[in-house]
Formats: structure tokens, C-alpha cells, sequence
């Protein structure tokens, strides 16, 4: 009884959570060590693919490319898509070309593996109240969670580098698609089910064919915040040894170049505002498309 009348906190109410999780992470180390390392080993040959394929691309036509999409994406708009193309090239005029390639290398593997996940996971979420309620709570740790605690963890089961760096941002940006492609589904006016009903469709039909292309504009805003939040991971991942602008921004903050620092944060913004732009873009014809049929 004498421990409450104490200004510290009793020691003996001490949990000794720490302790279980470096046992589990040892454990599982051991045990699935190999499993681990396979994953990395094959994640990491995909991701130097996709990398060496876009350093393979001449610049002027990724320039092309980019203003290409940005157009198509926003009804034709060719002030965008020329002004997007711009600042790909003020990018490089920066000497900052390789490094943005490695970093779209990466948010496209990280935001692919995100989305083949997220989505199904979402449409899950969607189908079962219980299921929902369940995994609701981690889906809030997930997304307020410091993202340094992760990485402790990422590390120890997936090294250090790019692969670490995915992995981590997946943990970070995977819920907001989860829980807008779930939002989006329910949001489905119930009147078009029941008339789907009554024209016989089945549960998957009417999955793939009613509820999914009218969600598909929530989804997209899901997707869109998924892109953002991995490039909010860029820098913060480069502390753990992923390479690209992420990693020029550290540098900059190491050796005290503002300028450096400058070039990277802006080369940064200028990929998120690309994706950004293409993503709303496709969103709003999307929901265009669907209203008018």
C-alpha cells in the first residue's frame, strides 16, 4: 500500500513489454530469417528493374512522357502539362535527375505493392462490420504511430537500403487506402444494388460491376493520399539508407547546404505535385464518366 503514497511510479508494476518484443523479434529472426531475406532478395530485384529501366529512358522523353499524362489526365489542359514538364527539367537542371529516378523507382514499387494490398483489404473491410471493428485499431496505429518506431523493426527484418525504405512505407501510407476504398464502397447508393439485384447480378457482379467503378473516385482520393504520404516518407527513409532526393536532403542537413537542401525539397515537391495532378486528374474524369452514363 505504501507504493501509492510514493512520487514514483511503483517499479514492481513495471511491464516488461520491451523485453517481449526483442524476444519475438529474435524469434522470429531465427526462425524465419530466410524467409526474410527471399523477400528482400526479390523485392530488391524488382525495384533495380524498374530503376534501371527509367535511368535507361532518355530524359527528353520522360520530359515527353510526363507532360503526355499530366495533359491527358487533366482534359487536355496543355498550360499544366507544359508547366509540369518545366520544372521536370528545372529538376535536372539541379543535377538532380538520377536521384528523382530513384526515388519515383521507389514510390512506384512502394505505392504498387501499397495499392495491390490496400485495396482488397479495403473491399474486406467493406463486405464485414466484424472484420472492420477488428482491424480498425490497427489501422489508427498504423497512421499515428511516429514513423521512427517502425523502422526499428523494418530494419532488423529487412537490412538497410531501398528495400527497408518500401517496406516502412507501406506501413505508413497503406491506410488511407484501406479505409477509402472501404469508405467508397459503402458510400454506393443502395437503390443501384437493389436494382443490380434485380436484374440478377450476383454478389460478385455486383462487386466488380456496380460498387467498385462507382467507389472508383474515393479509391483514386485514397490512392492520391497514399502517394502523398510515401513521398512525406522520403526523407525520413533515407535515414535508414534509401537512396535518392531523400537521401540528398540528409546530406544537405549533414554538412549544413541549405542550398542542397533547398534543391532536393524542391525537386521533392515538384514529383509530388506531378502525381498529384494525374491522380485528381483521372479522379475527376473518372466521376465525370460515371455521372454521365
Amino acid at each position: 500500500m505504501l507504493e501509492f503514497l510514493t512520487r514514483e511510479f511503483p517499479a514492481t508494476w513495471r511491464l516488461p513489454l520491451r523485453g517481449w518484443t526483442n524476444d519475438v523479434t529474435r524469434w522470429l529472426l531465427v526462425h524465419y530469417g530466410d524467409v526474410f531475406e527471399g523477400f528482400t532478395a526479390t523485392l530488391l530485384q524488382l525495384l533495380v528493374r524498374v530503376e534501371r529501366f527509367l535511368n535507361a529512358l532518355p530524359w527528353w522523353l520522360v520530359v515527353l512522357l510526363v507532360a503526355v499524362l499530366v495533359w491527358h489526365a487533366t482534359a487536355r489542359s496543355w498550360w499544366t502539362a507544359a508547366t509540369l514538364a518545366g520544372l521536370m527539367v528545372l529538376v535536372g537542371s539541379f543535377g538532380l535527375w538520377g536521384s528523382m529516378m530513384t526515388t519515383l523507382a521507389i514510390m512506384l514499387v512502394a505505392t504498387a505493392f501499397t495499392v495491390l494490398l490496400g485495396i482488397p483489404a479495403g473491399v474486406a473491410l467493406a463486405r464485414s462490420d466484424r472484420l472492420k471493428r477488428l482491424v480498425r485499431p490497427l489501422l489508427d496505429g498504423m497512421q499515428t504511430m511516429p514513423s521512427f518506431v517502425y523502422l526499428v523493426p523494418v530494419v532488423m527484418f529487412f537490412g538497410l537500403g531501398n528495400v527497408a525504405a518500401i517496406i516502412a512505407t507501406f506501413v505508413y501510407a497503406v491506410p488511407p487506402i484501406v479505409r477509402l476504398t472501404d469508405l467508397g464502397l459503402r458510400l454506393v447508393d443502395k437503390e443501384v444494388l437493389e436494382a443490380a439485384d434485380a436484374f440478377g447480378a450476383s454478389e460478385r457482379q455486383a462487386l466488380f460491376l456496380v460498387r467498385l467503378p462507382l467507389a472508383v473516385p474515393t479509391i483514386m482520393a485514397g490512392i492520391n493520399q497514399t502517394i502523398m504520404m510515401a513521398l512525406a516518407m522520403v526523407v525520413v527513409a533515407s535515414m535508414i539508407g534509401a537512396r535518392g532526393l531523400g537521401q540528398d536532403v540528409l546530406r544537405g542537413l549533414q554538412r549544413g547546404d541549405v542550398g542542397l537542401g533547398l534543391e532536393a525539397g524542391l525537386a521533392i515537391v515538384i514529383v509530388a505535385v506531378v502525381m498529384d495532378r494525374v491522380t485528381a486528374g483521372y479522379s475527376r474524369r473518372w466521376d465525370h464518366t460515371v455521372q454521365e452514363r
